[in-house]
């Protein structure tokens, strides 16, 4: 950790056994030159985390606020819920640039995660409200189980589907459009995705909860 700002500060080196790193964090920002340990950001409302590594499992878990940036890849419960806890994400930016493990999301309520890699299984899994953008080529079996709302928008199939939502067409969603306005220059692959028609093909649930969530599959 260098001196200075105790507003901005900076961790050198790997920091991959180093967890709950920035938890609670209200302001300022941290900026990990390596790798980041478990529970990175857990609950945190405000300020900025950037990790130019990657960072274990349960990074931005039952984040309230602020912006979570990580360079590498992500495990498992990204911006999800401790075990036996009712309430992940509740606020926020997430930004993985490269791919995340299983259950992404889970039980979020509120805020945005972007990945731009793959993702694993599970992904927004009981979700509850938010937005889950996967902008890789792979992604996990079972994505959008036990959804109650919220959105969840892939840009290719999964290794394996729920058969408990619904297919209702294909669609022009014009909130597509003011979503990635609103993230313009957040991420260079997002950047490109505005240039195409949001033209999606959109499947409601989970069915099997009553859920009045949605997949959407972004279509050339």
């Amino acid at each position: 950790m260098t001196s200075g700002d105790p507003d901005d500060l900076r961790l050198i080196g790997d920091c991959g056994k180093l967890d709950r790193i920035a938890a609670e964090m209200t302001r300022g920002a941290i900026t990990i030159e390596g790798d980041a340990g478990a529970y990175l950001g857990h609950a945190m409302r405000g300020g900025r985390i950037h990790v130019q590594g990657s960072a274990g499992v349960g990074a931005a878990l039952e984040m309230r606020g602020g912006e979570v940036a990580i360079d590498g890849n992500a495990g498992d419960f990204l911006g999800g819920a401790r075990p036996g806890e009712m309430k992940g994400m509740s606020g926020g930016l997430v930004l993985v640039r490269g791919g995340a493990g299983d259950r992404v999301g889970d039980r979020m309520r509120r805020g945005t995660i972007i990945v731009e890699g793959d993702i694993g299984g599970y992904a927004a899994s009981r979700m509850i409200a938010g937005t889950v953008l996967a902008l890789g080529p792979a992604v996990g079996a079972h994505p959008g189980f036990a959804m109650k709302r919220g959105s969840l928008i892939l840009l290719s199939r999964p290794a394996r589907a729920l058969p408990t939502f619904a297919d209702c067409g294909r669609h022009d969603l014009g909130f597509l459009r003011l979503l990635l306005r609103a993230l313009k220059g957040r991420s260079s692959r997002l950047d490109d995705l505005a240039k195409r028609p949001p033209f999606v093909q959109r499947l409601a649930g989970d069915q099997s909860v009553a859920g009045k969530g949605e997949i959407l599959y972004w279509q050339d």
